[in-house]
């Protein structure tokens, strides 16, 4: 009988820890979720991916004692979106905590979408995100993470490694922070400074987190516009995100600041085109502390015709050494990331 009482105690625990590091929302998809064909924006699906790996964050890191806190993005790994999302579906948002360390949290998200009419379900999107907990109290404290349990060993090494990994990146990239984006009086047509873009944005309250910062999924829905922009202007057909490299949350953005988000061509393949996108901050009411360079990413997108099918994308026309450092830097970008997705491929026959 207690043995009984005793595995009917572990398994309703069991239930309570699954419900705790796992997570699902779902919401239709409207006309303002999508372009004028009616697919849904990158930017959309990236926002939908953070706030459900923001809910289910907050909602494991303010199980234990002490401080409540709000879990705040510090990084978005590679995100591919797989397929097209349409005006009508179903999203589906699924958010797991994969790993933590004494101050982070990954999660890991699937998206899938669904035909309500006919019932078919597609995977769209897979993500993966990195959160920091912030104490309500003090935002500069960084809150200790419960610990979560692995169904063995190696599934902690294996996330132990993934987290060194992120960590390190994160280092490199703060390295090239200082590069901004000049414009030009008159670009040449498929030249870098003919579609660079920018987007300037005053940071309410509706944008950020109880701490009255900005909400990670509103950053990257500006910042996939401004890559839409740009990739628009280089090709003047539909375009659509194919993948976003990872997403560097280098500093917070308070609310109240202007923020410039400027996106610019880096590299070309015949069917894809990288855009880089900064995101600087400028507080105006603490003129004082200076613009800073608070998040940078690559967003990768493709043309597509009527039908939704691949175009050729134009070549880039590059001017200057730092725009052929550049390009070479995407097309290294590029070949990695083709590779990867065909051994990726290979695994899964």
């Amino acid at each position: 009988m207690a043995l009984r009482q005793n595995q009917l105690l572990h398994h309703l625990w069991k239930q309570t820890w699954v419900a705790r590091t796992r997570n699902t929302t779902s919401r239709i998809m409207r006309p303002d979720d999508a372009n004028i064909v009616g697919n849904v924006h990158g930017g959309t699906i990236l926002k939908m991916i953070e706030e459900a790996g923001c809910i289910i964050g907050t909602r494991h890191c303010n199980t234990q004692n002490g401080d409540r806190c709000v879990a705040a993005l510090a990084r978005v790994e590679r995100t591919d979106f797989l397929h097209p999302m349409f005006i009508g579906e179903v999203a589906h948002v699924s958010a797991e905590i994969t790993y933590t360390s004494k101050h982070s949290v990954e999660v890991q998200v699937n998206v899938l979408s669904e035909n309500i009419v006919t019932g078919a379900k597609k995977l769209t999107n897979k993500a993966t995100l990195w959160y920091v907990p912030l104490s309500l109290q003090n935002v500069a404290k960084i809150i200790e993470v419960p610990p979560i349990e692995y169904s063995s060993p190696e599934q902690e090494e294996a996330g132990k490694k993934r987290y060194e990994a992120q960590k390190f990146e994160r280092i490199e990239t703060k390295e090239r922070n200082g590069e901004i984006i000049m414009s030009v009086s008159i670009p040449e047509p498929y030249s870098v400074a003919f579609s660079q873009s920018s987007l300037i944005h005053l940071v309410g309250p509706s944008d950020c987190t109880l701490h009255g910062f900005v909400h990670g999924g509103v950053t990257m829905k500006l910042m996939d516009e401004v890559a839409g922009i740009v990739a628009a202007r280089h090709c003047k057909t539909n375009i659509v995100t194919a993948s976003v490299d990872a997403i560097n949350f280098h500093r917070k953005i308070k609310k109240g600041c202007v923020i410039t988000v400027s996106g610019r061509m880096t590299f070309t393949s015949n069917k894809s085109m990288e855009i880089e996108v900064f995101v600087d901050a400028d507080p105006l009411v603490e003129a004082e502390k200076g613009k800073y360079r608070a998040v940078t990413a690559f967003f990768t997108y493709i043309s597509l015709d009527k039908e939704n099918k691949p175009l050729s994308v134009p070549p880039l026309k590059l001017e200057g050494e730092e725009e052929q450092k550049r390009f070479e830097e995407g097309k290294a970008r590029y070949l990695q990331n083709k590779t990867k997705r065909l051994a990726d491929k290979g695994h899964q026959q």
